[in-house]
């Protein structure tokens, strides 16, 4: 993984003005780009926080569900709590990958407009 920094094209970079920001923020492709955000994440937040509660009840309140022996000393709430671990880790390869495809081409047009003072 590469960590260098691609030089700047200009020796000083242009910093947009407050007006430009807000003109920015109030465009139709930052509204896209919000959209494509929010309509991803905030699902998914949901989504796992249900299913993190879930867990917490159950282990609350059905004791002898989670207490269930699988094979060995594997019981039911060991593969939920170690299944808590495992989607952690996909959601957040999956918000990569979407945030690779999706979002980061999006914001760095929106970058280059705005150092470009288009």
């Amino acid at each position: 993984m590469a960590t260098e920094v691609p030089p700047h094209s200009k020796t000083h970079p242009r910093y947009p003005s407050t007006e430009e920001f807000a003109a920015e923020q109030e465009s139709a492709e930052f509204g896209e780009l919000r959209h494509s955000h929010r309509s991803f994440a905030f699902p998914l937040t949901i989504a796992f926080i249900a299913w993190y509660l879930l867990y917490v009840l159950l282990s609350n309140y059905a004791g002898g569900f989670m207490g269930t022996k699988l094979f060995g000393n594997v019981n039911v709430a060991l593969v939920l709590g170690l299944a808590q671990f495992l989607t952690t880790f996909l959601i957040a390869w999956w918000y990569s990958r979407h945030a690779a495809a999706e979002l980061d081409p999006k914001a760095e047009a929106i970058k280059s407009r705005m150092e470009d003072g288009a």
